[in-house]
């Protein structure tokens, strides 16, 4: 018969007791608990942290989106103010009550074939929005975009190529 080799020189039951003895020696009671009262809310926390990372990013991206707008609609425009006027409407309409404060501001550089329409939106939101647990300040978002006035269209600087519409010669 083969005996197995043991470990220590010291009998099972006297480490047994002498670790009763020290007090070390007191089972897997209650370690469950413990584990639950750490672990649930360091999980809830990495939650809210990956909802609130996921929140400011679509923030940002919506404010990208509305100064992209504005500086199409801006762009889309026939003279300078309806440009300023279509390109501050489009992001307003674009970010509809989501903003505490709004900035909108728009560049027409000149507003002439060839040239372009630059909108830079600054939107400034409670993060108590943001997290949906009520955390007190705020965050901004800035963003700013570019849109090209056609080559080829005709603007309230003079037509293409000499060629004039009937509706500018008042014999529409």
């Amino acid at each position: 018969m083969t005996t197995m080799p043991r470990t220590s020189r010291v009998p099972l039951r006297l480490r047994h007791a002498a670790t009763e003895a020290a007090g070390r020696l007191r089972g897997d009671q209650g370690t469950v608990a413990v584990e639950m009262a750490i672990g649930i809310p360091m999980l809830v926390l990495v939650v809210l942290l990956v909802a609130a990372t996921y929140t400011m990013g679509r923030a940002n991206l919506d404010v990208n989106a509305a100064a992209s707008a504005g500086a199409r609609a801006g762009s889309l425009a026939r003279n300078a103010n309806a440009a300023t006027s279509a390109a501050t409407n489009a992001a307003r309409a674009n970010l509809a009550g989501r903003c505490a404060r709004l900035s909108i501001d728009v560049a027409t550089g000149g507003f002439r074939r060839g040239g372009n329409v630059r909108v830079t939106v600054s939107c400034t939101v409670t993060t108590r929005g943001l997290t949906g647990i009520g955390l007190p300040g705020s965050a901004t978002f800035k963003a700013s975009a570019t849109s090209p006035i056609d080559v080829y269209r005709y603007v309230s600087l003079g037509p293409v190529g000499g060629v004039q519409r009937p509706e500018d010669t008042g014999h529409a």
